[in-house]
């Protein structure tokens, strides 16, 4: 008898459906064959890139493949993250998710030609560190009621510096001076490496930055800080209030630094990058390094951390939207 040709064609279909559905594990298990390029949205020398070159090292081991540092700086950690966005699906190219790049840049940004909810895929969040407003040793104010009456006393006089403009740091300071009333000039970077050259050499007399960062500064007393962005206070900074204690709690935000990919990466290729960095960052010597710095090792899922995204992208939409911030 012979096959109608309708049943010969649904046949083929079927055969090629097998086909594939028998590939994509196979391509997941073969996962990774060559090395894996990881993009930090901001210049060398800040906590993202020093997070960042921490992990990839042990990463690649338990990946069986190198992961490449490729530096991508500019526009708050928007440069890097279009190009992630960008990227083949592929699982080769992934990159590092800041709340600078998937949350306040896009927040106050209308021209980033990315959406941090759809465009990307949440895969792990590494760690999370508190953020911290210093000085220059030559400051006026050397504590924090030193430096609200210096601020107040010459209004606008006095500029910050960050790591860009639309990043956390660019937020935060901005939310802190919609509530206190302080008139301060923004100097944004590209990058906390180069904020912190000029912040140090006394270019600019304060700055708003990650503290693992900008810790061994303030050790070596080149910086003083004034207040840290943190639940509570630091062992590493135990003479130096946090926001909340000292009246303004909503600046208690803390920074994170994840890991994700361009939109629609395989869901095995997503378990296997998650599996490995947790497994990474159960290693006792990287998670010592990460914590000297002054960063919590987090390690949640993929599912956590989308959660996690979105309610930051959120959170600066509104502040965005409350004090009507716009970039310059």
């Amino acid at each position: 008898m012979t096959t109608p040709p309708t049943l010969k064609l649904c046949s083929a279909v079927a055969v090629a459906a097998g086909l594939l559905a028998a590939a994509v594990p196979a391509q997941a298990q073969d996962y990774p064959n060559k090395p894996v390029r990881l993009i930090v949205p901001f210049a060398p020398g800040g906590t993202t890139d020093i997070v960042a070159r921490v992990v990839s090292q042990s990463l690649g081991t338990a990946l069986g493949q190198p992961v490449v540092v490729d530096n991508k700086a500019g526009a708050g950690g928007v440069v890097g993250a279009t190009e992630i966005a960008r990227s083949p699906a592929d699982g080769y190219t992934l990159g590092v998710a800041t709340v600078s790049s998937v949350a306040s840049a896009p927040a106050i940004n209308p021209a980033v030609k990315y959406n941090p909810l759809t465009d990307f895929t949440s895969i792990v969040n590494m760690a999370a560190t508190p953020n911290v407003l210093a000085v220059h040793p030559s400051f006026v104010g050397k504590d924090f009621k030193g430096f609200m009456a210096a601020v107040k006393a010459s209004p606008g006089k006095y500029a910050f510096a960050t790591s860009g403009t639309g990043g956390i740091g660019h937020l935060q300071m901005e939310l802190f001076k919609s509530l206190s009333g302080l008139e301060l000039e923004h100097i944004g970077y590209k990058g906390a490496g180069p904020a912190l050259n000029d912040a140090v050499a006394g270019q600019v007399p304060m700055i708003f930055d990650n503290l693992p960062s900008a810790l061994p500064f303030i050790k070596e007393k080149r910086l003083i800080a004034i207040a840290v962005a943190a639940p509570q206070r630091l062992p590493s900074l135990p003479d130096v209030p946090t926001f909340k204690e000292v009246g303004f709690e909503p600046v208690n935000r803390m920074a994170f630094y994840g890991i994700h990919g361009p939109k629609n990466l395989p869901p095995a290729v997503v378990e296997r990058i998650s599996q490995a960095v947790r497994k990474t960052l159960e290693d006792p010597a990287v998670k010592k390094r990460i914590e000297d710095t002054g960063s919590l090792v987090v390690g949640n899922t993929p599912q956590e951390f989308t959660a996690q995204t979105k309610a930051e992208f959120e959170l600066y939409k509104g502040v965005v939207a409350k004090q009507k911030l716009k970039l310059d």
